[in-house]
């Protein structure tokens, strides 16, 4: 009882720190061009019609799209995104270091897979993926880490005019040096919303956001359709107004890539 009733305390104090009310219990009004700090959500797993899709497609700021390819919805989610006028990227899966295979999805981009066969799958997974201008690691801790196999992705990312968000599943990851030596435009992910599915982690991490964006230019975070989704989509929104309140300015991670 003393676990659940320090949860519930702990979940409503975050509620209470994201969302800024008037006296009458309304949403403090703030015009969202005014921002000097640039925030970039993406949201990954699009493309197989998981829960939350639709809540996060009416999230009233940019986003980033990252879709699956070859999946049920990938084709539906992108152009989806696109019409509403969000940024999509592939979400591309990439063998991790611990998880199960089926994880993954199809078209994975694995460590033993030959140079012309991590190839093809790259670009066949950009073509299964309408309007994507960029790719982001779906898990991926073992083929963001390998060298030779991220050789290969970001000089197709060159090739194409893409850049490759690092969702930074490892600190391993030789995304940064690689894309630099071959000239792609890349970024890191600061923050993940939903690595744990529960509300009061997502709270937590909305709590954490918050101080990204005090103490930085430009932030990036991450959440996910799935389990997590709708509790994802509800916090994003309810925190919308305290990150314009703190000078933030939502834009496409295009934006934010060096």
């Amino acid at each position: 009882m003393r676990r659940k009733w320090w949860a519930s305390v702990t979940g409503w104090l975050c509620l209470c720190l994201i969302i800024p009310a008037t006296a009458a219990g309304q949403y403090t009004a703030i015009d969202p061009a005014a921002g000097t700090k640039q925030i970039a959500i993406v949201i990954d797993d699009f493309g197989n019609g998981q829960a939350g899709t639709e809540q996060m497609m009416e999230l009233p700021i940019p986003f980033v799209a990252a879709v699956m390819p070859f999946l049920p919805t990938t084709k539906r989610d992108a152009e989806w995104a696109h019409k509403l006028g969000k940024e999509v990227i592939v979400h591309l899966p990439m063998e991790p270091r611990n998880g199960k295979p089926e994880w993954l999805g199809p078209g994975a981009i694995t460590t033993r897979l030959p140079d012309d066969e991590v190839r093809r799958r790259v670009i066949a997974a950009i073509e299964d993926v309408p309007h994507a201008v960029g790719i982001n690691n779906h898990m991926g801790s073992k083929a963001t880490s390998d060298e030779r196999v991220m050789r290969i992705v970001l000089t197709v990312c060159k090739e194409r005019n893409l850049y490759f968000l690092d969702s930074r599943t490892t600190d391993k990851s030789v995304i940064g040096k690689l894309a630099k030596e071959i000239g792609v435009r890349t970024a890191e992910n600061n923050l993940f919303m939903d690595d744990t599915y529960t509300r009061s982690h997502i709270l937590k991490q909305a709590v954490k956001l918050q101080k990204l964006v005090r103490e930085n230019d430009s932030t990036i975070v991450i959440g996910h359709v799935g389990p997590p989704g709708k509790h994802t989509s509800e916090i994003l929104k309810q925190s919308i107004p305290t990150l314009q309140q703190l000078g933030g300015h939502f834009v496409p991670a295009s934006q934010l890539m060096k």
